[in-house]
């Protein structure tokens, strides 16, 4: 990822941008990363389709969206995690132009270029707003961490690999067998 200069910006800044600029707002700092890998973007779309299956005909569930998209935590960030869900009981609370406040859900897939924000600043930004549970996907030794907040901190809660079977906490009743999204 590339840091612009030294200059700190805000989310009023942000929003400036270009729709689709390649930028993310982390602490004030305006962060540009390159497009995800082919490899990124095949979990990611297996992870949506897992998700929508299994909300389909679930209104009552919640819903879910997929990057890029713009949500707004504070004035110093404004995140695209990789998919997000987002019950129906804060959906019309946060649910605006852009989603304003803590998805419930976050999944973040790691990428050469992005993964020590998603694992540090970004995290901590998910843990400081109270996203319920928080999911790294790690393509490259094809695992999966889930992390559950408990006292306004993030406890890790299930480790997955390859040939495992993930489970959603705040989700019950959507799990997937790794190797699906990990297959070749």
């Amino acid at each position: 990822m590339f840091i612009t200069e030294n200059k700190k910006y805000t989310a009023e800044d942000y929003m400036l941008l270009e729709e689709g600029a390649p930028f993310q707002l982390i602490n004030y700092d305006l962060i540009m990363s390159p497009s995800p890998t082919p490899l990124h973007q095949i979990i990611s779309l297996r992870l949506t389709l897992l998700f929508g299956n299994f909300l389909e005909g679930k209104s009552d569930l919640g819903f879910f969206a997929c990057a890029p998209l713009d949500i707004k935590f504070d004035e110093g960030n404004v995140l695209q995690p990789d998919i997000v869900y987002i019950s129906p009981e804060r959906a019309s609370e946060i649910v605006k132009e852009i989603i304003v406040g803590a998805p419930d859900l976050v999944i973040e897939i790691l990428s050469p270029s992005t993964g020590y924000y998603d694992l540090s600043q970004k995290k901590d930004v998910y843990q400081k707003h109270g996203v319920k549970e928080y999911i790294v996907v790690d393509p490259i030794v094809q695992k999966v961490e889930q992390y559950i907040l408990k006292n306004g901190v993030y406890v890790s809660h299930q480790i997955t690999q390859k040939t495992d079977v993930f489970k959603s906490v705040l989700l019950p009743g959507l799990s997937f067998e790794l190797s699906k999204i990990f297959r070749q």
